[in-house]
């Protein structure tokens, strides 16, 4: 299984070197004091199997065709519809919240075809991801796209109560594909995704739903006649 290149130093650090030197210790421990202290092995097995299940990174076929909004992020879905922001886009719009475990898969993926245009990292708490609060609280990287047809999307990298780093790939400016990986975090946190009114959205997955990074379809979006580079607008102009 492929890992994820935003891990590779924790990787490095925490699935082998420090396990390794970790062995040495339990064998010179068993070997010149008691045999039963082989038992203590299970600390680097256990360190090693963590780091490598958490900075996993599967390859994952892309559903759908351009309008199909693929997950964000691996997790649960904590809760789904509009609500009110502050920031890139103001005022009510539809989004969705997802809740990442340490078990889950941590690499984010872009959830539509768009290019970087705003990007502001904020200080903040570190409350449990799953705390309402979370939102608004919490350190997080904020970051918003425009898609080739014009209407907007906005993606928050939050942090959690054990999720102390996040890891953005990207700079503004920069274009991504629909499934194409930009960042991470690590070790329990929260992603959300909000809509530009500019989309009509279509939900397809609940409050409690499991999802997948760049695999699962979450929703579908169509552009409204009043974005301003929609078909309908623009044939509106022309005549």
């Amino acid at each position: 299984m492929p890992f994820t290149k935003y891990g590779l130093r924790e990787l490095f650090l925490f699935g082998l070197l420090i396990p390794g030197v970790l062995w040495v210790g339990v064998w010179a421990l068993a070997w010149f004091v008691h045999p039963a202290l082989w038992a203590v092995g299970v600390i680097p097995l256990f360190l090693t199997g963590f780091n490598l299940n958490f900075f996993r990174d599967p390859d994952r076929p892309l559903p759908g065709d351009e309008f199909t909004v693929v997950s964000p992020a691996d997790g649960t879905v904590t809760d789904v519809g509009e609500k009110e922001l502050s920031e890139y886009l103001e005022g009510k719009h539809q989004g969705i919240g997802i809740f990442l475990s340490v078990f889950d898969v941590h690499v984010n993926r872009a959830p539509l075809d768009g290019t970087l245009e705003y990007s502001r990292h904020q200080d903040g708490e570190y409350l449990d991801a799953r705390d309402p609060e979370c939102s608004t609280l919490n350190e997080a990287q904020n970051l918003g796209f425009k898609s080739k047809w014009g209407p907007r999307f906005y993606v928050r990298q939050i942090t959690g109560l054990i999720a102390r780093r996040i890891v953005l790939g990207l700079k503004e400016g920069d274009a991504v594909k629909r499934g194409e990986r930009f960042g991470m975090l690590k070790f329990g946190s929260r992603t959300e995704l909000y809509f530009d009114n500019g989309f009509e959205v279509e939900w397809k997955v609940k409050v409690g739903d499991k999802v997948k990074g760049g695999g699962t379809v979450i929703a579908t979006v169509k552009v409204t006649s009043n974005s301003p580079k929609s078909p309908e607008s623009e044939e509106a102009v022309t005549a």
